[in-house]
């Protein structure tokens, strides 16, 4: 079943929302060039990256491989000064532009859901020194600025019409979404039903969880019917934002995935939900779905991950989101086999990877 719905999906050309997050924690991964060969095999052709890895972008320079890079949380404080912010860009951006397609800039990482409030009030003034960065370069009309959110962010997740903001937050949330709407930018939630689903498996159905259209909630408010958990999270971020006072700001998802491998204690880590949850996942995009509530906007998808990353700190389900091993080898089956272009990622895979010429 799961080999049949991936080739029927990668029969189709067109699907141009998915994307694929591409870590680089681990001591055994392909080289840049390798991982672009692998993409463009795929025709993966969104790709977001956790630095500004001068390996990457000159890797992926006159390629069709959109891409997202990332201001390591660290580094936020240094960019409060513009003329800082300014360097950042002329090192880290303008060299590579418009070789590699950078189509955004990821500010930090989660931060509205860490303890550090010093690193929230800092967050949205290194966002603006960025963006006006760019602006003074005549980047601005090409890159957006935002920043990725932990769905752990909401006080309320559900019913999505209850979706709200946690208080302590709210202050910084509001400075951010002003940002937002000013400049045009998305709100990107990185946002995983399998947590959800671990926490609570007596609760939740694991069908709803896996994106399987077999389970129906209905928002008492809207009445809107909900057959799978990540749109009700992505429609939940939507209602806190009105909560706010901020309408029409798009929702795109930076992460999203499942877990082949987990301790004892995390219910639902395995191969096979792993499977059936990117494979239904791959399913949606094709239809060109939106949620419930933006049912005429497509979700714009980054899946999580390309590869298992082993040098990944806490519970073995960290090191095991890739779809595939560093060695070029599928994680687990998901159909992904035929068609004429064949990756060898490194010397010692003993196995090349046959990939569909058309979109995922």
């Amino acid at each position: 079943m799961i080999h049949f719905f991936l080739l029927f999906f990668l029969s189709f050309s067109g699907v141009r929302s998915l994307g694929v997050n591409y870590g680089q924690v681990g001591d055994n991964l392909p080289s840049p060039d390798k991982v672009l060969e692998l993409l463009t095999s795929l025709n993966i052709s969104k790709v977001r990256i956790y630095d500004t890895n001068p390996q990457i972008l000159t890797s992926f320079a006159n390629s069709n491989t959109e891409l997202i890079v990332t201001i390591e949380n660290e580094m936020l404080t240094q960019l409060l000064d513009p003329q800082q912010a300014l360097q950042w860009v002329v090192t880290h951006i303008k060299p590579y532009f418009p070789a590699v397609r950078i189509t955004g800039i990821a500010v930090g990482n989660e931060i509205f859901t860490g303890n550090d409030t010093v690193l929230m009030a800092n967050l949205v003034p290194a966002m603006m020194a960025i963006h006006e960065a760019l602006g003074e370069l005549g980047l601005g009309s090409y890159i957006h600025v935002s920043t990725p959110t932990s769905l752990a962010v909401l006080e309320e997740s559900f019913p999505p019409s209850a979706g709200s903001f946690k208080g302590e937050v709210s202050s910084y949330i509001s400075q951010f979404l002003q940002f937002l709407s000013r400049t045009k930018a998305p709100f990107w939630v990185n946002a995983y039903p399998y947590f959800a689903y671990k926490d609570n498996p007596d609760i939740i159905s694991l069908d709803y969880a896996l994106l399987n259209a077999m389970t129906y909630l209905v928002d008492p408010s809207t009445k809107l019917n909900y057959d799978n958990m990540l749109y009700a999270q992505v429609d939940a971020v939507i209602f806190g934002m009105a909560r706010l006072g901020f309408d029409g700001i798009e929702v795109r998802v930076s992460e999203t995935g499942w877990p082949s491998k987990g301790d004892v204690d995390e219910i639902g880590a395995n191969s096979e939900n792993a499977a059936i949850y990117n494979r239904n996942l791959l399913r949606r995009q094709l239809a060109n779905e939106g949620t419930p509530l933006r049912p005429n906007t497509r979700l714009e998808v980054y899946l999580f991950a390309l590869f298992n990353e082993d040098m990944k700190p806490g519970p073995t389900s960290e090191r095991n989101y890739g779809l595939y091993q560093p060695d070029g080898t599928m994680a687990y089956n998901m159909g992904l086999s035929t068609s004429s272009a064949s990756v060898s990622l490194s010397s010692s895979a003993t196995k090349d990877i046959e990939v569909a010429d058309e979109s995922w």
